[in-house]
């Protein structure tokens, strides 16, 4: 389905029926990355409608020449809210890049949230304590057959290289990769407009929201170690760093996170 909004269109898939929680994906991919390994978590949970959007220049969401800045997304994806759950609340699950999205959706839009859950999410900060990049596993001869794309993006973002986080790659993240507006992601948006001109929370001592955050030891993109500013906003939380993960966690320890899904959706 597609909603019209500001400076274009926003594409979605609804499964379910319930109470809303709009999902947001990571950079360069599209819905479909997210709801590959969430929905065999509502096998066993009824009462949600999953809202599955693709982010403005990612999928099927179109924008038009007027987006130029992650503000100008956070626009785009208020305006869905706001024309298909106008009054409504609604929880929030967004990985990575979706994650920074979420807390601006958050920010702006607090009555409304029932709870968030973050995954490896972007922080709004310049500087990073990154960890140094750390490959458990690795398949020599699985990546030589790959090509220089395929394998530079599955390097970067995996740090178990077998033919299982492969297979996964390929499935759920590749189709998105394919279809996301290049122009845009690889545009100045990086350096004039990746983050938002407002730093989400500032001058908020504590939110109400029950929180969960999931966050990878060996994540070299996002790391772990920066994230007690956020923590501290939320005293309702659930703050999990597992070892063994890197910024796939949702792959690479599918399990594990849905469990930890589930039980902040039963909270």
């Amino acid at each position: 389905m597609n909603c019209k909004v500001k400076m274009g269109n926003i594409f979605y898939e609804v499964i379910g029926e319930g109470f809303p929680i709009i999902i947001l994906h990571s950079i360069g991919t599209d819905h479909r990355s997210m709801k590959e390994w969430i929905e065999p978590i509502f096998k066993k949970i009824n009462g949600y409608q999953r809202v599955y959007i693709d982010l403005p220049a990612h999928g099927n969401s179109d924008i038009d020449i007027n987006l130029k800045s992650t503000d100008d997304m956070l626009t785009n994806i208020l305006d869905f809210i706001d024309t298909s759950f106008l009054g409504m609340k609604f929880s929030l699950i967004g990985s990575s890049f979706g994650g920074y999205l979420a807390q601006g959706i958050l920010h702006f839009r607090q009555n409304h949230v029932k709870s968030i859950c973050l995954l490896a999410p972007v922080l709004h900060l310049i500087e990073r304590t990154l960890p140094e990049k750390v490959v458990i596993e690795k398949d020599g001869n699985l990546l030589s057959a790959l090509d220089s794309d395929l394998r530079s993006a599955f390097e970067t973002l995996f740090v178990y290289q077998n033919k299982e986080s492969l297979d996964c790659f390929l499935s759920e993240i590749q189709p998105g990769r394919i279809l996301a507006n290049k122009d845009f992601l690889t545009s100045d948006w990086r350096e004039k407009g990746y983050f938002f001109s407002e730093e989400p929370f500032q001058g908020v001592s504590s939110l109400r929201q029950q929180a969960l955050i999931i966050l990878g030891k060996q994540d070299n993109i996002c790391g772990y170690k920066d994230y007690d500013y956020l923590l501290n906003k939320f005293p309702s939380s659930t703050y999990v760093i597992l070892n063994k993960a890197g910024h796939m966690l949702h792959i690479e320890k599918r399990q594990v996170v849905q469990q930890l899904v589930e039980d902040w959706l039963c909270e």
